[in-house]
């Protein structure tokens, strides 16, 4: 399953980096926590948004780490609105990654992210204000 062709998706990302050393254990992998940020990032922006102001991510579904990230791996992440409920909106978060010899992207990783609606005081609120 790994090695089939995949296109990432046909939207503009929601963010675009660069995996530095900073981001990486002594063999030059990725931390996952690194990347599962940049995805919770990518996945608050297109939630903010939908909801007309200020979120807070609340659960994280299905995580896979499907291919390792490497140092210098240009990183991609974009997201695509599941559903959205009265105050939580659930958005799918792929990032891939094209390596600095122009192969193929190839996805790294997917989840499912969910957001609540906040107000000024952190307390849930309408996702579409009245």
């Amino acid at each position: 399953m790994h090695d089939e062709v995949e296109l990432p998706p046909d939207s503009t990302p929601m963010i675009r980096t660069v995996a530095m050393p900073a981001n990486s254990n002594a063999n030059g992998d990725i931390f996952g926590g690194w990347l599962m940020s940049q995805m919770d990032l990518g996945g608050s922006n297109l939630a903010s948004r939908i909801a007309q102001g200020r979120i807070a991510t609340v659960a994280v579904d299905g995580m896979s780490f499907i291919r390792p990230v490497k140092i210098g791996d240009e990183v991609s992440v974009y997201a695509t609105l599941v559903s959205i409920g009265h105050t939580s909106i659930k958005i799918n978060v792929e990032a891939w990654r094209r390596r600095p010899d122009f192969t193929p992207e190839r996805r790294v990783t997917k989840a499912v992210f969910t957001f609540v609606a906040i107000n000024a005081d952190g307390k849930p609120r309408p996702v579409k204000p009245e």
